[in-house]
């Protein structure tokens, strides 16, 4: 008798993500790491606290701002945005119009001083550089008030006090936006495609202008940002530099509200009102970039 084969046994294939060989079960529901969730949820209050504060004490007349539970709305907004808006025929809007001024202008001055430093670090090799550029990363760890006075000793010789220019040029570099530039352009700029410019005869301003600059968008787009809000919020430089209540930009301008305060308590709902402004154009501005953040920028541009 002839002995009929067996047919031969199918083996299933291994689900994708697991290794061969192991137990193939319904998928093991994640533990939510409950300390680092509440160290991030706690995080997220201690900042957000203070911003919902101001925005409702932003709505309370200035009877019901210490009178009235916290975090209880009033209905004195538009009264107080009225009063802000005729305070010294609107020297508010001024002061937000010299902040928009420095920190927009100074802003770009510092990205494109930080785009062309952070790009000649990590793309050339010259003699010093390390050492230049260790000297540059000192400043990160420098405190601007170790800083301001030498800065208005310096603008008070070239007799530029009290001027837009003394607050500007300050600002125009920053040690922290040049690391970023060069850390950011040495991870996202392969050395291939630099290469491959110089061969087609393009030269390097041209290489830097087409291939660097859009590779560093991201980059250059978070070295904006973070100038613009450091700008933004800066306040010692400009008192030191400014004389002139009409270049004041919204922070020096709120502190002398705010000194006036203590013999015309009426002033702090403006103060209020202005700090609850102020707010607002940094919401939009980070509403309006974050769509030029990408991860991806460089996928699949070049293989090494």
């Amino acid at each position: 008798m002839t002995g009929l084969a067996s047919p031969p046994l199918r083996v299933s294939a291994p689900a994708a993500g697991t290794t061969p060989g192991t137990s193939q079960g319904p998928p093991r529901p994640r533990r939510t790491a409950l300390l680092p969730t509440a160290a991030l949820v706690l995080g997220a209050l201690y900042c957000l606290l203070p911003v919902a504060w101001v925005v409702v004490a932003a709505t309370k007349s200035g009877q019901d701002l210490f009178s009235t539970f916290t975090f209880l709305p009033g209905d004195g907004l538009a009264d107080n945005l009225t009063d802000l808006d005729a305070y010294r025929e609107g020297i508010y809007w001024r002061w937000m119009g010299n902040s928009v001024f420095y920190a927009g202008l100074g802003a770009v001055l510092s990205t494109v001083v930080s785009a062309f430093a952070g790009y000649a670090f990590a793309v050339y090799r010259f003699r010093g550089r390390e050492p230049f550029f260790n000297v540059i990363l000192t400043g990160v760890l420098m405190p601007p008030v170790i800083l301001a006075i030498p800065q208005y000793l310096l603008m008070a010789e070239a007799d530029l006090t009290d001027t837009y220019a003394s607050v500007l040029l300050p600002l125009i570099l920053s040690p922290y936006g040049v690391y970023l530039g060069r850390i950011y352009a040495e991870a996202a700029i392969p050395m291939e495609l630099v290469e491959a410019g110089r061969m087609d005869g393009a030269g390097e301003w041209r290489i830097f202008l087409r291939i660097a600059v859009p590779m560093m968008a991201p980059g250059l787009v978070t070295i904006f940002l973070f100038q613009f809000v450091a700008i933004w919020n800066n306040f010692l430089l400009p008192f030191i530099m400014l004389g002139d209540d009409e270049k004041f930009p919204m922070t020096v301008g709120l502190f002398t509200l705010l000194k006036q305060g203590a013999s015309q308590p009426s002033l702090y709902t403006l103060v209020i009102t202005g700090a609850f402004l102020a707010v607002v154009p940094l919401i939009a501005l980070f509403l309006v970039i974050q769509r030029f953040w990408s991860l991806d920028l460089l996928s699949g541009a070049v293989k090494s």
